[in-house]
């Protein structure tokens, strides 16, 4: 099965400058991809360059699939890793070079061709085409869709002024330091959510004086219970964050073009010399939905990550899903182990080994000294149970539904989170009383 002559792997980009043609430059094994009267084809096609779409590529190779595989991506890079854009690579800790997900060559020596620099704009399932942004158009034999999502962006007046970011990519952070080397230290960091928490830790670590705003009463609201809330605004605060709750956006204020400060439906006026807004992602699906996938919040996946489309799945940020570890309910998740977790369920259905997807929920946050990790999801909670002491800033929340351990947030507490993650995978029954005793490990209550 699938034993199909390989095709010359190719690497298209737009970006001559990049640091991935710097790297390549003069290799004969990574040509540019050129264009011909007859329509390219590939056996496999993954739209989406980043973490899902890397990985279905590379585990297709893995598992001996010999077809060809092209990956579509819109950005100017091979894939990289997205979570550090926004701490590491921001904060000059590690250069770009250092979070490629792949060194550069290892697209081509595995015959995987890459066309960056390119949106995926309509799909005709009935001739099993897709339309590129270039006006060309591919065919496949199986697409997979792990195009992710969109920075949600703000709906106020003056969302559309210079020095207004969202985080999704390089040029989103590269834009962000070109500000901060030019002398941005007034910023507004819009949304309480771990993208928003973890810029405002980076920046105030750069030196900036930075406002947080967060319009519900408390940050990690969607997310996470009261005690880690309570926890996370208070480090923050020490820190110099000043973090305002229940602060509603009316609109961002500008002269010449470029952000001056944002105003609050109070009145209030908070001058800002850059604006980062982390209030979610708009799943990437519209040319799917337009071709007549099902979907709502994202495109609907069964439990193969199979869309309604014939020969098309969809993995990572975009797919809808019904998640055992949510109660049956249909959930896109935004974390890097889900992308790879379907990435493999694709990987083993086209390869003839069929295994529904089944994989424990799990997130992690730096933020400042602290490293939160997460298992399970607090979907429906209705006990929360307090292990250890916040103040001594090593700590877990654990999550009850009907009795049974559903989820945990460890704050610095790694053994509680490796040990934890079996209790939520058993839906494990122990008293309250009995999680919160810090002195008996999570593994004896198994």
């Amino acid at each position: 099965m699938h034993k199909l002559q390989r095709k010359p792997a190719t690497f298209c980009r737009a970006n001559p400058h990049s640091a991935a043609a710097t790297y390549l430059k003069g290799l004969d094994e990574w040509p540019f991809c050129a264009k011909s009267d007859a329509m390219e084809k590939a056996d496999i096609v993954i739209v989406g360059a980043g973490h899902g779409g890397a990985q279905v590529a590379v585990a297709l190779r893995q598992r001996g699939f010999e077809g060809s595989i092209l990956m579509i991506g819109r950005d100017s890079e091979p894939p990289y890793e997205r979570p550090p854009l926004s701490k590491e690579y921001l904060a000059r800790d590690k250069e770009f070079e250092r979070i490629y997900i792949r060194p550069p060559g290892f697209w081509g020596d595995k015959d995987i061709s890459l066309r960056l620099n390119t949106a995926v704009t309509g799909i005709d399932p009935a001739s099993s085409e897709v339309t590129l942004s270039d006006g060309g158009k591919v065919g496949y034999g199986q697409l997979i869709w792990a195009a992710g999502g969109d920075p949600r962006r703000l709906s106020c007046a003056g969302a559309d002024l210079k020095g207004v970011h969202g985080v999704r990519d390089r040029a989103d952070v590269d834009r962000m330091m070109a500000e901060l080397d030019a002398g941005a230290k007034q910023v507004v960091v819009i949304g309480g959510g771990y993208i928003g928490l973890e810029a405002a830790a980076v920046l105030t670590k750069l030196g900036c004086n930075v406002t947080l705003l967060e319009a519900l009463p408390r940050v990690l609201a969607r997310v996470a219970g009261e005690e880690l809330s309570e926890f996370y605004q208070n480090e923050h605060r020490i820190r110099g964050v000043d973090v305002r709750l229940e602060a509603m956006v009316d609109h961002l204020e500008g002269a010449d073009g470029k952000v001056t400060g944002v105003k609050l439906a109070d009145g209030t006026v908070i001058p800002a010399d850059m604006v980062v807004v982390g209030i979610g992602i708009i799943p990437a699906v519209g040319p799917l939905i337009a071709a007549g996938a099902a979907g709502a919040n994202g495109v609907d996946v069964d439990e193969f990550c199979r869309t309604s489309l014939p020969n098309v799945y969809a993995i990572g940020d975009c797919a809808a899903h019904a998640n055992e570890f949510a109660g049956g309910a249909v959930i896109r998740l935004e974390s890097v182990q889900n992308a790879n977790d379907m990435a493999t369920t694709v990987a083993k259905a086209i390869m003839g080994e069929p295994e529904a997807y089944h994989a424990l929920p799990w997130f992690w946050s730096n933020q400042f000294d602290l490293k939160l990790q997460t298992a399970g999801l607090s979907i429906g909670h209705d006990t929360t149970v307090l292990r250890g002491d916040p103040a001594t800033r090593s700590f877990s929340v654990i999550y009850l539904k009907d009795g049974r351990v559903i989820a945990l947030d460890c704050v610095n507490a790694v053994k509680d989170y490796v040990q934890g993650r079996k209790l939520v995978e058993a839906r494990a029954q122990i008293a309250p009383e009995q999680l919160a005793d810090a002195g008996t490990p999570l593994k004896e209550m198994l």
